[in-house]
This record gives structure tokens, C-alpha cells and sequence, in this order.
């Protein structure tokens, strides 16, 4: 049985969630601050694209900014010598785009569902706008911000569309739990299918579990 599928996932699904749970969280914030109502639609749109579209086309959006051809692709290769397109890091990549919308709206909701007598109680007592964000909005959205967390962990965790197009089904390297399902279920593997099913089913349920405990906790804090 190979297991590299499963670190392969749970290392992507750990290192993109820390992109993406600050990414997420600044442009929440970043968008929040602009002043007119139809620049915040248009960029919530933009930054929402990823989750409406099939993610073979996001996939495909990010071979040609990412690929071996594209500017940023020859850049990396020139320079660094390193190819994004088909390694480990391309997983990363197609992992925190496709999950992006997910933290940047939870988010969002989460930081515009603060009071705003606290924000303007905290701006009489002199705090500037970015302690305030840090020391009053976050703590207060913390609730909403770690339930958008957990949620864009698990969509990266079992993205597969984007990643087939920009990192592919490379054993040992860019192959992750979907893709492993996958190929097991073309070949015609349907026992070890159905394990790598079962582990991707425990880890998902496992952090919405820790997603309601969390809620409860917060909950009877809040009553305390």
C-alpha cells in the first residue's frame, strides 16, 4: 500500500491553509476598507471566480500563468532553475486557489458581523485602524474566521480538477488523495480506493468535528 498519497495531502493541505488562512483573512479586510460599493462588488466577484468555476479551468487559468511556457514559469526556471508546473509546489498552488474563496468570504462575513460600537468605542480611545483590526476585529470574528479556516483546509485537502491540470498524477511527488482514487479506480483497485477513500472521509470529518467543538466552546464561553 502506498502511502505517499497521504503525506503528500496532508503536507499540501497544512502548508496551503497558512497561505491561505492569511491571504484570506488581509484581502477580507483589504476589501472591507475600499469605499465604493461597485469596486467591492467587481473584486468579490474576481476573488469568488475560483469557486464557481469547474476547477479544470481554474487549472487551466494556472498552467498559463504557472507553466514551463508561460513569464512567471521561464522567470522561475531562468532564475531560480526550478519548475513550478508538475512538482509538489503546484500542488501547493492549486490548493490555495481553489480554497481562497472559502476563507476570504467566511472571513468577510465574520469581520463585518462585528459590532461596529466596539470599532468606533476603540477609535474614540485612540487605537489606530490596525490594532484595531488585530486587537478587536479578529478576536471578535475569531469564530467565523476558524470555521472558514477548517472549511478551505478540507476543499484543499480534496482538490483534484486544478491540481491534475498544473501539478498532474506524478507517483511519489504531485499525486494526492483524490488523484490516488482516481488512478486506483481506473485500474481497477477498488479495495485500495476505497482506504484512501476512508482516510480522506477521517480526516475531513475530524476537522469539521474540531469546527463544531471549537463553536461549542466559544458558545459557553460567551454564557460564562
Amino acid at each position: 500500500m502506498d502511502m505517499s498519497p497521504v503525506w503528500i495531502s496532508l503536507k499540501t493541505g497544512v502548508v496551503s491553509i497558512i497561505f491561505t488562512f492569511f491571504i484570506g483573512l488581509l484581502f477580507a479586510k483589504w476589501v472591507m476598507d475600499r469605499k465604493s460599493e461597485f469596486f467591492k462588488m467587481i473584486i468579490d466577484g474576481i476573488f469568488t471566480m475560483p469557486l464557481v468555476l469547474p476547477p479544470t479551468v481554474a487549472g487551466f487559468f494556472l498552467l498559463c500563468i504557472f507553466g514551463n511556457n508561460s513569464a512567471i514559469g521561464k522567470l522561475f526556471i531562468t532564475v531560480f532553475g526550478f519548475k513550478i508546473a508538475f512538482s509538489w509546489a503546484a500542488t501547493v498552488i492549486a490548493a490555495v486557489v481553489i480554497s481562497f474563496p472559502l476563507m476570504y468570504r467566511s472571513a468577510r462575513a465574520a469581520l463585518e458581523s462585528v459590532d461596529k460600537d466596539v470599532l468606533n468605542a476603540a477609535r474614540t480611545l485612540g487605537m489606530s485602524e490596525a490594532d484595531i483590526f488585530v486587537k478587536v476585529m479578529i478576536p471578535n470574528a475569531m469564530e467565523g474566521i476558524v470555521s472558514g479556516a477548517i472549511i478551505a483546509f478540507a476543499r484543499g485537502l480534496g482538490e483534484f480538477g486544478a491540481t491534475s491540470m498544473l501539478a498532474g498524477n506524478i507517483m511519489g511527488k504531485t499525486r494526492t488523495l483524490p488523484l490516488a482514487v482516481y488512478s486506483e479506480v481506473a485500474a481497477g483497485n477498488m479495495k485500495k480506493a476505497g482506504i484512501y477513500v476512508a482516510i480522506i472521509v477521517s480526516v475531513c470529518f475530524v476537522a469539521v468535528l474540531f469546527m463544531n467543538v471549537y463553536r461549542f466552546y466559544i458558545n459557553e464561553k460567551r454564557k460564562n
